[in-house]
This record gives structure tokens, C-alpha cells and sequence, in this order.
């Protein structure tokens, strides 16, 4: 079972819960240029941005409670660029001190509400690492690759070059504009394949080149056919 609600106070960001049932095969995760930070039993676990799906083992049959942050926000709340930890899962004690990560393990795992400590805990450091001001550039940069711009003329809204925002990327979203443009993409796709619409107008109205191409850029980065996806 999986449910999710916007986290309070984090712009973008969102508290959700996966508890496996019986006889649940594995589960895929798709690229989405986000980063989570995850109660798995009793570990805290940083989830990287993808590049591809990841395959998850749900065997095991622990429950999971995560904060996935907007695009571009966790770096300043864990204090590592996103180009650090591109396709990982790692304890969260690589990445904070473990004394750390020891007494926010044992507030979260006593928590009723152990997303609300998650979220608590995030904002503090948020508050800390950067003035809002700085920040903005990140929803702006995704809202303009989200509606289709293209990287020149993202860039270009930023008042940044090329180049600036390829580094800013980097550090933010964990790779480039173009690679967070196909992300987005697909993930625009598939939103509305759901909802009904037919591939080959989802793939003109996403601004694929056509269907064919829609089915290359979802094999590449899910791994599976879009039809696969589709199937549940």
C-alpha cells in the first residue's frame, strides 16, 4: 500500500508511506529528478536522483516512510551536491555525522508521525544553508523545462548562461538541464497516458518527435516498455 500528502513547509516536497502487502513482487521506481530521504525499518537511507529506474526488493516486507524533496532542494538540506549521490542509496550516516543520524533515528522511529520529524528536521537545516532569494532559480528552472522551453531559452529567463546553468544543474538536480528535461518529460507522459490520452498525441503534446521516439525515451529511462508501465 503507498500513500503520499504535500509536506508541510517544504514548497514541492512530499511526505510518503509504503508498506508492503503479502506477495508483492518487486517494485520499480521511476527517474523523476527528485531525491528522498527514507525511513526504511529502522535505517535512514538517501535516495539519490535517477538516471534510470531503480528496481526495489519488497520482499522483505518493511514499511517505508520518505520525504522526497521538490527538485533541487536536498542538496541544501544535506549539505552534498546532487552530482554526488546520482543513482545511490546510501545510509544517511555517509553523509551527516553518525551521532547525528543516531538521535534523529531514534526521534523518527518513536514518532507517531515520523514524517512530520522528517519535514521538522529538513526545514531546520533549510533555514540554515541558504537565504530563500537563492533558491528560486530551482522552480524556475523546472517549471520552464516542464512547459517545454528549451535550455537556451531556460537559461536565458534565468538571466544565466549556457553553461551557468548546466553547473548549477549539476549541484541541484544531479545532471544537466537536457537530462532533467527528458525526466520531466516522461513523467509529463506518462501522467497523462493514464489519464487516457492516446500515445501518439501524448507523444506530440510532450514534444517527442513522435511515438517512436516517445517509446525509445521510456525504455531508456524506465527500463520497460511505456506499455509495461501502463499495466500497472
Amino acid at each position: 500500500m503507498y500513500s503520499e500528502r504535500p509536506a508541510e513547509g517544504l514548497p514541492g516536497a512530499v511526505l510518503w508511506r509504503a508498506t508492503p502487502r503479502p506477495g508483492t513482487g518487486p517494485g520499480r521506481v521511476l527517474p523523476d529528478g527528485c531525491m528522498d530521504l527514507i525511513l526504511i525499518g529502522d535505517r535512514l537511507v538517501v535516495a539519490g536522483p535517477d538516471t534510470r529506474a531503480v528496481v526495489t526488493d519488497r520482499s522483505r516486507g518493511e514499511r517505508c516512510v520518505g520525504l522526497r524533496f521538490a527538485p533541487g532542494q536536498a542538496p541544501s538540506v544535506l549539505g552534498v551536491p546532487a552530482n554526488a549521490l546520482v543513482n545511490t542509496r546510501v545510509p544517511l550516516a555517509d553523509v551527516w555525522p553518525s551521532r547525528l543520524v543516531r538521535e534523529l533515528t531514534e526521534r523518527v522511529a518513536l514518532a507517531e508521525r515520523p514524517g512530520a520529524v522528517l519535514t521538522e528536521v529538513a526545514l531546520g537545516r533549510l533555514r540554515e544553508a541558504e537565504p530563500a532569494d537563492d533558491a528560486g532559480w530551482r522552480p524556475a528552472a523546472v517549471a520552464a523545462l516542464r512547459a517545454g522551453r528549451t535550455v537556451a531559452e531556460t537559461a536565458h529567463g534565468l538571466g544565466l548562461s549556457e553553461r551557468q546553468l548546466h553547473r548549477r544543474s549539476q549541484a541541484a538536480f544531479g545532471y544537466g538541464p537536457k537530462t532533467l528535461t527528458r525526466v520531466l518529460r516522461m513523467g509529463r507522459a506518462l501522467a497523462a497516458a493514464r489519464g487516457g490520452v492516446p500515445l501518439a498525441r501524448v507523444a506530440a503534446e510532450a514534444g517527442y518527435a513522435d511515438q517512436a521516439h516517445l517509446s525509445r525515451e521510456f525504455r531508456a529511462l524506465a527500463g520497460v516498455p511505456v506499455s509495461r508501465l501502463l499495466a500497472g
